[in-house]
């Protein structure tokens, strides 16, 4: 299977994205865009661009890499890994988190997405690294494997 254009672009604009270039959102989301993930639900690209914006702004470092794509029709999906450094997350010190995004290209052409829903673990991500609630998530992780 031969590479999508479409979602390759995408994927190239998410390996780059921080608060320098929040505002090329608009290149790649449809107007009306749904975006999801485990912590918030946005609809519109002027929210989705605000929420970039507010998200990135106290972020050191963020990039994803991305690994398996599949596209069918306007449906696509793809899994990633995400690596962030924030000062108030895990010391300070990089986080990575896998996921996966469910995408929804919009029916006119244009290459934009109109649906965008992420899956990752929360706890992984955040719950788990702020310094009391981690703890108790943690121990509570190790009861259960137990």
């Amino acid at each position: 299977m031969s590479a999508d254009p479409q979602l390759e672009a995408f994927c190239a604009f998410f390996k780059i994205l921080d608060k320098s270039c929040t505002k090329r959102i608009y290149k790649f989301y449809t107007p009306d865009v749904v975006f999801q993930d485990a912590l918030h639900r946005i609809e519109g690209a002027e929210s989705l661009e605000r929420y970039f914006s507010s998200l990135y702004s106290n972020v050191t470092a963020c990039h994803f890499v991305f690994h398996e794509r599949q596209r069918n029709g306007q449906e696509a999906f793809t899994t990633w890994t995400l690596h962030l450094e924030h000062p108030r997350l895990n010391k300070g010190r990089v986080v990575e988190v896998e996921g996966c995004s469910h995408l929804r290209f919009a029916d006119d052409g244009s290459g934009r997405v109109a649906h965008h829903r992420d899956y990752f673990d929360a706890g992984a991500l955040l719950y788990e690294r702020l310094p009391l609630l981690g703890g108790a998530i943690r121990l509570v992780k190790r009861q259960l494997d137990a």
